[in-house]
């Protein structure tokens, strides 16, 4: 992904695979809860996967790789969790319990969108241990469903459903807690890499003398200011990785 250019074109292969997935969602949620047609709905979501697999090997064999790919490709897959579980959960096959923890990481996740946003960043990239998360927990899902079945396979497959269904929701927190470890780092380092181009500006006991002298803390005013208050130099600086350039989401 770093090798390659990274388009704003929205109408690519990919884009497409990862539009028709998204179709999927309320079809596939409509199947598992009005007629509960629990076959056709895993072939929609064995589609969602094999065309989740497909298009990220397109995106890199035909160089169509974009930044819209990059926020429907794991927005897909979260949508797809969510409305699994969703109807796991109505359908009293998987407690509350386990939908509540997937989707409190979630929220944590996109509350800190706004923090990163504020230091110039967008959101972060998707890890491994988030893509082998998502890949447990999709596994899981088709075989929590034919556990619903009170045969020798249901059994068997209530074993095997629930193993990847919690090694996937362990996954998908210690993923979360790299994405927070990341952000921090990237925070500190844009705000050291601010003090840095600003030397003369230096924080003073608020009783010593120098506080009424002219080396106040205080940015030089003939540095000029980005939309986010930061100088334009750090706006600027080829330096700090990874800043705007539309990185996907967790």
């Amino acid at each position: 992904m770093a090798s390659q250019a990274v388009s704003d074109r929205i109408w690519t292969v990919p884009n497409l695979l990862s539009m028709l997935r998204l179709v999927g969602v309320p079809l596939f949620l409509w199947l598992v809860l009005v007629p509960e047609a629990d076959w056709w709905a895993l072939l929609v979501l064995a589609f969602a996967g094999l065309s989740d697999w497909l298009d990220g090997k397109i995106a890199r064999a035909w160089n169509q790789t974009s930044r819209l790919g990059m926020v429907l490709d794991p927005l897909a897959d979260r949508l797809y969790i969510f409305a699994a579980l969703l109807g796991l959960v109505v359908r009293g096959i998987v407690p509350w319990w386990l939908m509540a923890i997937l989707v409190l990481r979630d929220a944590l996740i996109l509350g800190a969108l706004p923090i990163l946003r504020y230091f110039g960043y967008g959101p972060l990239p998707v890890n491994f241990a988030g893509k082998a998360a998502t890949l447990c927990l999709l596994y899981a899902f088709p075989l929590l469903f034919l556990a619903g079945y009170a045969t020798l396979v249901g059994d068997v497959a209530r074993i095997i459903g629930w193993a990847f269904a919690l090694w996937g929701t362990a996954l998908y927190w210690w993923a979360g807690l790299l994405y927070a470890v990341q952000g921090l780092r990237l925070i500190a380092r844009t705000r050291r890499d601010d003090r840095a181009d600003h030397p003369g500006a230096r924080q003073v006991p608020a009783d010593s003398d120098a506080t009424r002298g002219p080396e106040t803390d205080r940015t030089d005013p003939a540095t000029p200011a980005t939309a986010d208050g930061s100088s334009a130099a750090a706006a600027e600086r080829p330096g700090a990785p990874g800043r705007d350039q539309g990185h996907s989401g967790p």
